[in-house]
């Protein structure tokens, strides 16, 4: 065998979003482009906002002199203190530049701090529905994943559920709020229910508990609700995310973790998170993307063309029948399959040339994600085929 047995299991684990965008590939040969609607990529249709382009220009026409050359692993201070004060406006705490790496993306971030945190055989509790890669990312430092899921009719934190999950090997817990896949937020007072839970542990187990905060949709946020900042909730925790969303850059790889200021072992984690951050590999978050996002740390995406698209599709496939969590953020829906196995109605749907990606890919089957971050015009020019689609399954 040329690779190993563990990564031939986890590629076949982890191949939904693959087969389908092979499955898409086809479709658009025999049906024409125009024909095949594509929910399956969570990738942003959307541009930069004009803020970064006009930074962009501004390197490419006055260059600092050895702008490309090496840096401190964790990042340039002033990136690094631009992020801490925004940061800083949702902590009780005031954040300093060095309680933030800059990484390459939500991806690198997650690494370097599992990498940081976890011994062999160390367990990490993730809650159902979540994003594929944690698992692999876990098993990557030698870590155990224990799923636990969040409640059936609405997605929120299963604080019982979680609390018997919690044993003398769990290290850390990662949540993911906008959720990909269900776009659900966990409001504030379940977040301080969970943070109190966690300190109680941690005196039970004497043992260190991070929480590790996937926030890389937080600026995608719908009907005027907010992410509540995670440091006013839980002490030992850690914020990763990226500018791949609300900045739209998912291919320049640019993000950070921060740490709370009132962290135990603060100074020794983070001396370790940098660390992490050189012998993984990524030795520091891009130079150029850096510089640019410096001043760009207030900027995003225009979120109501997002939220239109949210609204359109959500409108009206529950008039369908089709029964989803109204999300209140991110750019997902999440419907219950109307077939008990959600694989036979993902494969049903591609009949009708709609490409969806099944809940099991994420943990959670009986379900299938819709990721909308796709151009309005095919939304409009799928509505015909969803409509088939749900008289053909009885809705």
């Amino acid at each position: 065998m040329s690779i190993s047995v563990k990564v031939s299991s986890f590629i076949e684990k982890a191949s939904w979003i693959r087969k389908m965008f092979e499955e898409g590939a086809m479709l658009r040969k025999i049906h024409g482009e125009e024909n095949v609607f594509d929910f399956t990529l969570g990738n942003p249709c959307v541009e930069p906002p004009e803020a970064f382009r006009e930074e962009l220009l501004k390197l490419a026409t006055n260059p600092i002199p050895g702008m490309h050359r090496y840096m401190n692993n964790a990042g340039y201070e002033e990136t690094r203190a631009a992020v801490a004060d925004v940061v800083s406006e949702k902590s009780p705490q005031q954040l300093t530049a060095s309680h933030v790496v800059m990484t390459c993306g939500a991806g690198a971030a997650l690494n370097v701090v599992l990498k940081t945190v976890l011994n062999p055989g160390d367990e990490v509790i993730v809650l159902a529905p979540f994003f594929v890669e944690y698992r692999f990312y876990i098993d990557n430092h030698g870590g155990t994943t224990r799923e636990v899921q969040t409640l059936p009719d609405s997605f929120q934190l299963d604080l019982p559920a979680i609390e018997k999950a919690i044993t003398e090997k769990t290290a850390a817990i990662i949540i993911n709020s906008p959720n990909n896949p269900t776009g659900v937020i966990y409001p504030a007072e379940d977040l301080q229910r969970l943070g109190q839970l966690l300190a109680r542990k941690e005196k039970e187990l004497d043992r260190q508990i991070f929480l590790i905060s996937d926030e890389p949709y937080a600026r995608i946020l719908y009907d005027d609700q907010q992410v509540p900042g995670i440091f006013h909730h839980v002490k030992n925790a850690v914020i990763v995310t990226s500018h791949s969303k609300d900045l739209a850059l998912p291919g320049e790889r640019i993000g950070y973790l921060a740490v709370n200021p009132a962290m135990d072992n603060l100074n020794v984690f983070i001396e370790g998170a940098v660390f992490c951050n050189r012998v993984l590999g990524f030795v520091n978050a891009p130079a150029l993307v850096q510089r640019l996002v410096t001043p760009l740390q207030r900027e995003s995406v225009d979120i109501k063309e997002y939220q239109a698209k949210r609204d359109l599709l959500y409108d009206n496939l529950t008039a369908m029948g089709f029964k989803m969590v109204k999300p209140g953020g991110a750019f997902y829906l999440f419907p219950r399959s109307p077939l008990p196995d959600d694989v036979e109605f993902v494969r049903l749907a591609q009949k009708h040339n709609i490409l969806l990606v099944p809940g099991s890919g994420f943990g959670a089957p009986g379900f299938f994600r819709i990721a909308y971050c796709i151009d309005t015009a095919v939304i409009h020019r799928s509505l015909p085929a969803w409509e088939k689609l749900a008289q053909e399954v009885g809705l």
